[in-house]
């Protein structure tokens, strides 16, 4: 049996359920599944400004809290926590080794996701009606390839106790050492298809073991606030076991496994990734004891001809500022600060002028339901909170300035004001021929 545990789902996901699973886990391996298409294109930008930066922020402190542990233990750390800098990444992996003493200790850095250089203003977006790279009307700043199991695996048989990649596809980080352990040959499209199943569900980590999941009194979760992260059983044929510490908080049941088996999953017998089109639709479950469940009876076919690419742009400035209303009539009050912030930004910045987009929410009344139907509840305690996307930062700064000048210019009772300017990045997807793309492993030892 293959142990595997996810010890981050996201990029900002909790460290100490992570040291946790190195300490009492008995993994084979530890994966840290952190980059997603907004952390990618933001290392992006943070490569750019400083050519040390553009890996998780996180990498130093994660490597810090579990090498020990696993080097121990002897659980191997597979992560795509390199993003936008994989050789910096795994340059810091070595330094922290050095600082504990973990002499000898091997990362592998898995690059050539990066595809900046073989897309061009043709290029077609499929996620945005077809349009080329050259009619988003915003400057192109990167390119990252999904890369899949093969460009792991080379990683996995250099030896390496760490291997540190970029974008991947995020079940392909379980896969590759599933694969490595059974000697599943590349074309086995069923065991890939189980595989990947496995490694879907562990991908977003809490998600399974009762994060994302908790709705009180609807669907209760023991010890939230000391939730751990979920562990996969695997077997030689892809079957596995969902389960967790028995001493974590948190809860692992067919419900939870259900909602992880389909989100973000649009069609559940044809789940497109790089390694196979895998083939959910006839999975199934079965509660095997306390905070387990056993999942198996996926499937696959043959993997896609091309990979998915994250295209990266440079979207400008984000814009946000805010100004608070409370007590009785809070509600007209905040809709009159509303209205004149709409009249007077059209006036200063042009609302809906080109290359300028902005919204007006009224949190705590119709922020997340704008556009929904119906009357509006009267609130005492609501939130004017305007946002702007746009080249101009000069625009951004008079936002800013008319949202602030309500203190005096505005209703009655505003307070709290809050303004921000960050810059801001828009991401959308294209497709490359598997063959143009070469990924390549370089190893560093400590």
């Amino acid at each position: 049996m293959l142990r595997i545990g996810c010890g981050a789902g996201f990029s900002s996901d909790r460290l100490g359920p992570a040291i946790d699973l190195a300490e009492k886990g008995r993994l084979d391996y530890l994966v840290f599944e952190t980059c997603a298409e907004r952390t990618l294109a933001f290392a992006h930008r943070d490569r750019k400004l400083d050519p040390k930066r553009g890996y998780n922020p996180q990498l130093r402190a994660r490597m810090r809290g579990v090498l020990k542990a696993c080097k121990r233990n002897g659980t191997r750390i597979v992560t795509n926590m390199g993003v936008a800098n994989v050789p910096e990444a795994a340059r810091v992996v070595i330094e922290v080794a050095r600082e504990l003493g973990l002499k000898g200790l091997k990362v592998a850095a898995v690059m050539g996701d990066e595809v900046t250089d073989l897309l061009g203003p043709d290029t077609k977006l499929f996620d945005h009606h077809d349009k080329r790279i050259a009619e988003i009307g915003l400057p192109y700043t990167s390119a990252n390839a999904y890369l899949g199991l093969d460009a792991i695996l080379p990683a996995l048989e250099s030896g390496a106790d760490v291997i540190i990649t970029g974008r991947v596809a995020d079940p392909s980080l379980f896969l590759a050492p599933i694969a490595h352990k059974y000697g599943w040959r590349n074309d086995d499209w069923q065991a890939l298809g189980r595989g990947t199943l496995v490694g879907h569900l562990m991908e977003c980590g809490m998600q399974i073991t009762g994060g994302y999941y908790a709705d009180p009194g609807r669907k209760d979760v023991p010890r939230l606030a000391d939730c751990g992260y979920p562990i996969a059983e695997v077997t030689a044929d892809g079957g596995c076991v969902i389960t967790k510490l028995a001493d974590a908080g948190g809860m692992v049941t067919s419900r939870t496994v259900k909602e992880q088996l389909l989100y973000e999953v649009h069609d559940p017998a044809r789940y497109l990734t790089p390694d196979v089109t895998a083939d959910f639709s006839k999975v199934e479950l079965a509660e095997d004891g306390r905070d387990r469940v056993r999942v198996g009876k996926a499937g696959g076919a043959r993997r896609p001809d091309t990979l998915k690419v994250t295209v990266g742009f440079d979207g400008g400035f984000l814009a946000e500022a805010g100004v608070s209303y409370a007590g009785p009539n809070a509600t007209a009050r905040a809709k009159l600060a509303a209205d004149i912030l709409s009249e007077r930004l059209g006036r200063e910045v042009g609302i809906g002028g080109a290359g300028t987009a902005i919204r007006i929410d009224q949190i705590g009344l119709n922020a997340l339901h704008a556009t929904a139907h119906g009357p509006r509840q009267a609130a005492e305690d609501v939130r004017i909170r305007v946002a702007m996307r746009t080249a101009d930062r000069a625009a951004c700064e008079t936002m800013l300035w008319e949202v602030e000048s309500l203190l005096c210019c505005g209703p009655a009772g505003g307070g709290g004001y809050r303004g921000q300017i960050t810059p801001s990045v828009v991401t959308h997807s294209a497709l490359l021929e598997r063959e143009r793309v070469t990924p390549r492993v370089e190893v560093l030892v400590a």
